[in-house]
C-alpha cells in the first residue's frame, strides 16, 4: 500500500531547465565576457555539470571554469531570469501536490538546495515537503538510488510504501533500484528520455489520481520493494 510520495522536481513538477541555461549563459558573459551561442544554451538543458564543462571547454578554450563559482553565479542569476521569464509549472502539478498533502512527501532532486528554495515558492504553498533531498545531500546522484533511500529513511517509510514520480531515465532507474513503484510523466520529458523502465507512464500529473495509485498498488503490490 502506498503511504508516501517521492517527487522529482525539474521536468516533473516544473520546467526551469531553459531558464537555468539562460542564467548560466549570463553568468559566463558577466563573469568572463564569454557569449555562448544558442547551440550551447540548448546543449546545457538537462546535462550534468561535467558534461557542460567538457562541451563548453572544447568550444571556448579561454573559459576559466570554476564549478562551484559558476554554480553560485548561476543560482544568483536565476532569480533575475525567473523574474523576467517566469517559470513553467507543469500541468497537474499543483493539483497532485494538493491531494498528496495528506501523505508523507519528499522532494528528491539533482538540483542544489539553493535552486530548490528559488523554485518551490513559485509553485505555491502546496509545494511544502516534509523532506527535501538535494544534490549536496548525497554522494551519488541519480541513477544511483541514494537520494530516494535517504528520503525514505527520513520519512520512516519502506520501499513498498512509496511511489516515485519522475520524468528522466536516470530518475526512473533510481526509483526502481530503491525498490519503489515508479510513475513517469511525459509532459516534462523534454530530453526525450526512455521512460519504459517505469511501472506506468502518464501524460500529465492530472492523470495521477488516488484511483490510479490504488490500481497500481493492486497491479504491482507483489513486486514493490524489489529491485529490478
Amino acid at each position: 500500500m502506498v503511504r508516501g510520495f517521492l517527487f522529482d522536481l525539474d521536468g516533473t513538477l516544473v520546467d526551469s531547465e531553459r531558464e537555468t541555461a539562460e542564467a548560466m549563459a549570463r553568468a559566463l558573459l558577466r563573469g568572463q565576457g564569454i557569449a555562448i551561442e544558442q547551440y550551447d544554451r540548448d546543449y546545457i538543458i538537462g546535462r550534468s555539470w561535467l558534461a557542460i564543462y567538457d562541451s563548453l571547454k572544447s568550444r571556448y578554450p579561454q573559459l576559466a571554469w570554476n564549478r562551484e563559482e559558476t554554480i553560485a553565479q548561476t543560482a544568483l542569476l536565476r532569480d533575475e531570469v525567473f523574474a523576467e521569464l517566469g517559470i513553467t509549472v507543469l500541468p497537474g502539478a499543483r493539483s497532485v501536490l494538493g491531494w498528496t498533502r495528506a501523505y508523507p512527501r519528499a522532494l528528491v532532486t539533482g538540483s542544489s538546495r539553493v535552486e530548490v528554495t528559488q523554485v518551490l515558492p513559485l509553485i505555491g504553498e502546496v509545494a511544502a515537503f516534509e523532506t527535501i533531498v538535494a544534490a549536496e545531500d548525497v554522494t551519488r546522484s541519480k541513477p544511483a538510488p541514494d537520494g530516494y533511500q535517504k528520503a525514505m529513511g527520513l520519512l520512516g517509510l519502506s520501499p513498498h510504501e512509496c511511489l516515485v514520480i519522475e520524468d528522466s531515465e536516470a530518475g526512473i532507474a533510481a526509483g526502481r533500484t530503491a525498490g519503489c513503484l515508479v510513475v513517469a510523466v511525459r509532459a516534462g520529458n523534454f530530453g526525450g528520455w526512455n521512460q519504459s523502465g517505469a511501472h506506468r507512464v502518464i501524460d500529465t500529473l492530472d492523470d495521477l489520481t488516488p484511483s490510479l495509485v490504488d490500481q497500481l498498488t493492486r497491479d504491482y503490490g507483489s513486486v514493490m520493494g524489489d529491485t529490478p
